[in-house]
């Protein structure tokens, strides 16, 4: 398992002194960062690449709180992606000191052609790193309909 740590600074806290929603999503991030760049998707090859990863969605759920000056490392694990690598969805554990579960978030999202401005695949590769650990157990193949899944479509004013 991928795991990135991170000690609690004063301005990741929220108003009632615990660990930021927002901080919880900058975690996730930086971790898939660190994960993408592990396996040769640093910023300089996503730029040698032309690519770029977006978000469609993402979810936190809450177990327990973080308080300031804790320790919690993140996880990475991909929990599905499409055949040809267009689509992907990644889950973040976070856990303190003691290994226990404290968070956890839940996110889809696809690679971006940065000159196109349209959806894109990532080299085989890439998509072979992705693939071979850092699974969850309910790794599934994704589809173009799996991102639509949640059923939320726009609402024009």
């Amino acid at each position: 398992m991928f795991l990135k740590e991170f000690e609690v600074r004063w301005n990741d806290l929220d108003a009632n002194r615990h660990l930021a929603n927002i901080t919880y999503l900058s975690y996730a991030s930086e971790t898939r960062m660190a994960f993408l760049n592990h396996i040769g998707l640093s910023h300089k090859n996503l730029q040698k690449y032309s690519i770029g990863p977006i978000v469609f969605n993402e979810q936190l759920f809450y177990f327990k709180e973080v308080m300031p000056d804790d320790k919690i490392r993140v996880s990475f694990e991909l929990s599905g992606i499409s055949e040809e690598g267009t689509f992907f969805s990644f889950e973040h554990n976070f856990f303190n000191n003691e290994g226990q579960n404290v968070a956890r978030c839940e996110m889809m999202g696809a690679w971006l052609n940065l000159k196109t401005r349209k959806l894109s695949s990532i080299p085989e590769n890439i998509i072979s790193e992705f693939t071979s650990s850092n699974k969850t157990k309910d790794f599934k193949k994704l589809t173009a309909a799996d991102t639509r899944a949640h059923g939320r479509i726009p609402k024009n004013i």
